[in-house]
């Protein structure tokens, strides 16, 4: 701690989980990217075709969602494959980590969550909204108030990692 002299006091220990609410909602966010990574990603990031009389249970959710709000998702080129595929395979375990870290107060997971942050928002809100948003016919989502209710909180939570990461020891502070 620094003397009161120098001005207000700087935290050097970790605050409880219980004392960082944005940490919590952090926890509830990124426990369900975990169970959508399972359930959608990994969907596309295989190439499953999405029909309605698919066996696997996953697949028919996948396609009642791209056949009425995401014609992109359905279509499934390559490059969204690799994106889904990054999410499902990749993205998943940083999740996991990070609610450890959250729970824990492990500060050394404020460089891993830059690194995530910035690698979903640029591809995500880039080439995927860039494409549902203003792309052509048959690409382009035909309701973009599901779509975003559907994809929007994973370029805004995110973005407010990526905040609450931008000083060192993050865990020190409520915010």
């Amino acid at each position: 701690m620094t003397s009161p002299a120098a001005g207000s006091a700087t935290r050097t220990t970790n605050l409880p989980i219980t004392q960082r609410p944005i940490d919590f909602l952090f926890l509830v966010v990124f426990a369900v990217f975990i169970v959508t990574s399972i359930i959608s990603d990994s969907v596309e990031g295989l190439g499953l075709d999405q029909v309605a009389d698919s066996p696997n249970i996953l697949v028919r959710w996948n396609f009642w969602y791209a056949s009425n709000f995401d014609p992109l998702y359905q279509a499934h080129p390559l490059w969204l494959r690799f994106i889904s595929g990054t999410s499902a395979f990749v993205y998943i375990v940083f999740y996991v980590v990070l609610l450890f870290a959250l729970v824990r107060g492990w500060n050394w997971i404020q460089l891993p969550s830059v690194i995530y942050a910035t690698m979903i928002i640029a591809l995500t809100g880039i080439p995927i909204f860039g494409v549902e948003l203003f792309g052509p016919a048959g690409q382009a989502t035909p309701n973009v108030g599901v779509f975003l209710a559907f994809n929007l909180p994973y370029i805004v939570f995110p973005l407010l990692l990526l905040i609450r990461m931008r000083k060192p020891l993050p865990f020190t502070r409520r915010w």
